[in-house]
């Protein structure tokens, strides 16, 4: 897989480690000396579409003080990694798919065409095909993405990686608080081996450092294990709404959007369902609030 040029479609849950696994296709390719370009898809408004992925000559709009250089050239004879693939509105998904067939593009403002030599590795954790169906996503520019298709189980179904991941953070942990003495207890593997795991990955993770942490001896127990993930749910209970009269209105839905970006860790469709906006309003909201992801 690493030693083609072919398209790459990684898809999991949140937290499943598809950024890892595309910078492992990338840094296993014959395109490993050339740059490895991450794009959170999900981030970038419609009207920065273009702007963003092919760049943009001076002058190409109002804003537009200098040329910028796009995504899609920075990445040339190396790889482009497009996250959050299954966020991309419409309009820009017609836009992606020409430069995947063609393999130009213009940047905006221009009538230069460059070429695009770059190999597409993409990740989502929404069902692409659920989303054919239901008219939010183009079947053709699927069928561009997933030439080889990756699928992340959630940890919670894979839990022989467990002690892998746990020792793994644990070293990282170590160097990180100059605690090298530190080891997991056996029934505190176990512990970790039998939760849910609902944030993947990235939730092993934290909790091992958290526990490292609050941890004072050299062994970590279940015990450790079990007060690092009460102290986080202290945390969020605590997390109350403010006095009548503390907050103005404004104030208060910003709040609730930021709160809402590091919950979901920016991914827009998760933050616009969760607040009961559509896309279109939340990106007015970021405008508006100066929001920026």
């Amino acid at each position: 897989m690493s030693q083609t040029d072919a398209a790459v479609l990684i898809t999991g849950e949140s937290g499943t480690g598809k950024e890892l696994v595309a910078d492992a296709v990338h840094r296993n390719s014959l395109r490993k000396e050339k740059a490895f370009v991450k794009v959170n898809l999900g981030s970038i408004p419609p009207s920065l579409f273009e702007s963003e992925l092919f760049g943009h000559i001076k002058g190409a709009f109002t804003d537009a003080k200098q040329e910028r250089k796009g995504r899609f050239e920075i990445a040339e004879q190396g790889t482009i990694f497009l996250d959050e693939i299954g966020d991309l509105e419409l309009s820009c998904q017609v836009k992606l798919l020409r430069v995947l067939q063609d393999r130009t593009f213009e940047p905006v403002g221009s009538s230069k065409t460059l070429t695009a030599n770059v190999r597409v590795v993409s990740a989502t954790n929404q069902n692409l095909s659920e989303l054919i169906a239901k008219g939010g996503f183009r079947e053709d520019l699927l069928y561009r993405l997933n030439l080889i298709s990756v699928h992340l189980p959630p940890l919670r179904e894979r839990k022989g990686d467990i002690p892998l991941l746990a020792e793994h953070f644990l070293n990282l942990a170590k160097k990180a608080y100059r605690r090298e003495s530190l080891a997991i207890a056996p029934n505190a593997m176990r512990w970790l081996q039998n939760r849910t795991w609902q944030g993947n990955i990235r939730e092993l993770r934290h909790l091992i450092e958290r526990t490292v942490l609050i941890a004072t001896e050299h062994i970590l127990t279940e015990n450790d294990f079990i007060v690092a993930t009460a102290m986080e749910q202290e945390r969020v209970e605590k997390e109350a709404l403010p006095a009548v009269g503390a907050m103005t209105h404004d104030e208060l839905e910003k709040a609730m959007i930021e709160k809402a970006i590091l919950h979901y860790e920016g991914n827009v469709s998760k933050i616009a369902d969760a607040l009961g906006l559509s896309r279109a309003a939340l990106y007015r909201r970021f405008e508006k609030f100066g929001i920026h992801l």
